[in-house]
């Protein structure tokens, strides 16, 4: 059952935003954002209770794909971003071990819709829908950003609604699914193995469409090598995709920390002045 509260969330802002906050926000968790072959996908949402015309960002959690969920420690918190202005959501998706590749794609594209079939609502600016994830959940949105919706089915809802977003923020994400270590746990269940994986690596999809992306990495990854971070980092300055490239060089196998959020908010600020 669908939880809702309104709380004040009283946010220690980093420089960027400028000061501390006092906002009253809602808050409702257990949102049934997608429904397929009988599955129901969960998010948690938050947003302010009063104003309009509200950027939003939605995060997409780590694990490979196979684990991990939407509410873990070091994720994106959603009062938080709330009490910042945004519109905020974090989603779970249907995980590899149970439902084949492309299926956390899908859901991802599935909760971009959702997104902007709710903006009115919600006071959503669709101009303004903004992704950020963490390893897996860092390709994913590096996806969404060069790929779209690709050669995927629409499928979970929504499937009249728009799916474009305004910019990507990937931490600590892969882009070449056929060298990164574990990128055989993308295995769609019928065609050719490496061209689904190379389909569904960032790095071949950049193109006059893709969106603005940050990357951040840092060199002692042991997850994901830092090289992938800085080939397609290279890739994009030759494509001339707008991007940043936030490179650490001891912060490891990096998740939604301070530091991630600061670069965040600043990447955003200078899409929008």
């Amino acid at each position: 059952m669908m939880r809702k509260l309104i709380v004040i969330a009283i946010l220690a802002l980093t420089a960027t935003a400028g000061a501390i906050a006092q906002t009253a926000v809602t808050v409702e968790n257990d949102v049934i954002y997608s429904r397929t072959n009988g599955s129901a996908v969960l998010a948690d949402i938050a947003y302010p209770v009063a104003g309009e015309d509200r950027p939003a960002i939605i995060y997409v959690h780590g694990g490979r794909w196979r684990a991990g969920e939407r509410d873990y420690r070091e994720a994106l918190q959603v009062a938080q971003w709330a009490g910042m202005g945004y519109f905020a959501m974090t989603i779970d998706y249907r995980l590899v071990r149970a439902t084949p590749a492309p299926a956390p794609y899908q859901d991802l594209q599935t909760a971009i819709r959702w997104v902007h079939a709710h903006a009115e609502e919600y006071s959503i600016d669709t101009d303004r829908i903004y992704l950020i994830g963490d390893s897996s959940g860092g390709h994913l949105v590096a996806l969404a950003a060069t790929l779209g919706e690709g050669p995927y089915e629409r499928v979970g809802g929504w499937e009249d609604a728009r799916s474009d977003i305004r910019a990507a923020i990937s931490v600590a994400g892969p882009y070449e699914l056929n060298t990164l270590s574990w990128g055989d746990l993308w295995t769609p269940l019928e065609g050719d193995v490496r061209e689904a994986r190379r389909i569904a690596s960032p790095i071949h999809n950049l193109g006059s469409d893709s969106k603005p992306i940050l990357v951040i990495h840092s060199d002692d990854d042991r997850s994901v090598p830092i090289q992938q971070a800085i080939d397609f980092a290279e890739a994009l300055d030759a494509a001339g995709i707008q991007h940043g490239f936030v490179h650490y060089t001891d912060a490891g196998h990096m998740r939604i920390t301070e530091d991630v959020i600061r670069e965040t908010l600043a990447f955003i600020a200078e899409l929008e002045n």
